[in-house]
């Protein structure tokens, strides 16, 4: 998803969508911090990006803008871990705030990219055939194209990929499996649930299946059991108050399914409100 400011977002409902800006804008820091178990945030204020470890490497989820990079790398840092230990890349979606610093990371680390299949054109491409965008960045080859409902594993790490498009052809949400105190949550990383401001619901050439794309999308994540509610950006999810409240000790401050729900609703609402207006 492409965004506005950030005083913007926390002005807005719950979840409410966001709109364009610069990477200047998006690139202001924030302190890199573990969610739960061997999932971290690693990203800016605005961008959200994930480093999930195991004991074979660390798989990353949104390289954010090229500008990001070192951002995420001073994040990775930070944590104590290694930058080159990333073996695989993920992403919510081919916009170029969540992909455009793709082929920069693979240049530094040597992972593999794996997209989901509907936006491996668009990231083999660096963003020249968006149906709504015109924006460019360095093109990166696609190492493995997924499927909704694959797996993706790094020694005793596992990510699913549940293909939830309209955002974008191939928009995925990612689910994974944490234990803390021996207790299991399962982790929602929304990809993105967005109409964006200009989306041609009706009649649209370049999307011609949008509509349904985007019904299939709240299918699926109504379907999704979540605990711990993650996303592409941290409006999604509200990072700023839920981590001074992990900041201040609360350990579960992201364990919040009732707000998975409401954010969906919230999204899906908004979807079908602006396609009668259309």
């Amino acid at each position: 998803m492409r965004i506005a400011g950030w005083a913007a977002a926390l002005a807005t409902t719950v979840g409410a969508p966001l709109y364009c800006q610069t990477a200047a804008a998006t690139n202001q820091e924030f302190p890199p911090f573990q969610v739960m178990a061997n999932v971290y945030y690693i990203g800016t204020a605005q961008l959200a990006s994930y480093l999930i470890t195991g004991d074979q490497g660390s798989i990353l989820i949104n390289p954010d803008f090229e500008s990001s990079v070192p951002f995420l790398q001073a994040s990775v840092s930070k944590l104590g871990f290694r930058f080159s230990d990333i073996k695989i890349v993920l992403l919510s979606h081919a916009h170029d705030d969540h992909a455009g610093g793709t082929a920069l990371i693979k240049k530094l680390t040597g992972a593999r990219l794996m997209v989901m299949d509907g936006d491996v054109a668009e990231i083999e491409g660096g963003g020249a055939g968006d149906f709504q965008y015109h924006s460019h960045w360095p093109p990166a080859k696609v190492d493995r194209t997924l499927h909704d409902g694959d797996e993706v594993a790094l020694g005793s790490t596992r990510l699913i990929a549940h293909k939830t498009p309209g955002h974008t052809p191939g928009c995925t949400t990612w689910t994974t499996e944490v234990r803390q105190d021996g207790k299991r949550y399962q982790v929602v990383i929304v990809g993105s649930p967005n109409v964006n401001p200009g989306y041609r619901l009706r009649g649209n050439k370049q999307y011609a299946g949008i509509v349904a794309d985007f019904e299939r999308t709240f299918r699926v994540l109504h379907s999704l059991p979540c605990d711990i509610f993650l996303g592409a950006h941290g409006a999604y999810f509200d990072l700023p108050a839920k981590y001074q409240r992990w900041k201040a000790g609360d350990k579960l401050a992201f364990v919040d399914p009732e707000g998975y729900k409401l954010y969906v609703n919230d999204r899906e609402k908004a979807f079908r409100e602006e396609l009668r207006r259309q």
